[in-house]
């Protein structure tokens, strides 16, 4: 399809969290302040996501919902929609919640901007490959994919319908992989290694990685492609502008395992290394990712094919200008 141009309002769903939050940052630094922001800010602290941020305008998601079943545009002219809000625990259990929160949701939006020809990118997920043994192929047939948890499912569900539904040659569902950097403090237990490591680091010289409980992999040597969030933010947004369709892997194409990212912390933080392997719970043995990596051919193809940080480069940043300083994406000087 044509590339889009972003000549109206921009609606960022999930924008207080990681990634929509530094979408809005990246969107910032282009001069671009016309956005509308929903989210569902709740008790946690994920409003300071926001706080350095410039928008026009904030709703909460549920107001969101109920306005795009509503006849009329009451939202005014928008040209372009980032969904990057959703229940991003791997751990959720509530499958009839994730289908409501992951899969309608996203399936009512996209269904808004088909029908006023908005440009729509959005969130799906790594998860939707499951253990990986299928390959990590962004031109797979979905039908192959076997999601490991409920999280997975959700996401993979909408990338169905989409399929079935004809949508995949209009708009872009984005496929991330692990994610980590600024912002992503709100969310506890599911933050990025690096924010654990460093607490972890802080407050006791060591950090903890889980043991391996397969003979080809050794402790600590799983492996992952990690995504720096300011790469994942610029990434998104410019696939929004560029003639892509369907559904593309946003990762860094690399794979590191724990251990390398360990000592990408411990660097950052001018400590020792110390690492001592523990016990993996036992519900997450058998739903644990023991290699990610993505394919980006598709993403090469349309043009996106830099990268701007290795993961020693993006934890460094992170830790020293953020972590550090308890900062926030916004607060640079």
């Amino acid at each position: 399809m044509p590339a889009a141009a972003l000549d109206g309002r921009i609606l960022v769903t999930g924008g207080a969290g990681l990634i929509g939050s530094a979408v809005i940052w990246f969107l910032n630094r282009q001069q671009r302040d016309d956005i509308l922001v929903a989210d569902a800010l709740d008790q946690s602290d994920k409003w300071k996501n926001l706080a350095a941020l410039s928008f026009f305008d904030y709703m909460e998601g549920s107001e969101l919902r109920s306005r795009l079943l509503a006849p009329g545009d009451s939202l005014g002219r928008i040209s372009a929609v980032f969904h990057l809000g959703a229940c991003s625990d791997t751990r959720e259990r509530d499958s009839a919640y994730l289908l409501e929160n992951n899969y309608a949701f996203t399936r009512d939006l996209a269904r808004w901007c088909l029908e006023r020809n908005v440009r729509l990118v959005y969130a799906s997920s790594a998860a939707t490959y499951g253990d990986g043994l299928r390959g990590f192929s962004d031109s797979a047939p979905l039908h192959t994919l076997r999601p490991l948890n409920a999280y997975g499912y959700s996401k993979h569900l909408m990338d169905q319908h989409a399929y079935r539904q004809g949508w995949l040659d209009r708009l872009v569902g984005v496929k991330y992989f692990n994610v980590y950097g600024p912002n992503e403090q709100h969310k506890g237990d599911m933050r990025s290694v690096v924010s654990k490591a460093f607490e972890q680091i802080n407050r006791s010289g060591r950090v903890g990685l889980f043991r391996s409980y397969r003979s080809d992999y050794a402790h600590g040597e799983q492996r992952r492609d990690f995504l720096y969030v300011k790469e994942a933010a610029e990434i998104t947004v410019k696939l929004a502008t560029s003639e892509a369709a369907g559904l593309y892997n946003v990762g860094s194409g690399q794979t590191n395992t724990w251990n390398d990212l360990a000592r990408a912390v411990f660097a950052a933080m001018e400590r020792t290394l110390q690492v001592d392997y523990i016990d993996m719970p036992e519900q997450l043995r058998d739903r644990y990712q023991y290699h990610t990596q993505a394919q980006l051919g598709r993403l090469h193809q349309v043009g996106l094919d830099y990268r701007r940080y290795s993961l020693a480069e993006g934890v460094l940043d992170y830790v020293r200008n953020y972590l550090l300083l308890e900062a926030r994406l916004g607060d640079e000087a």
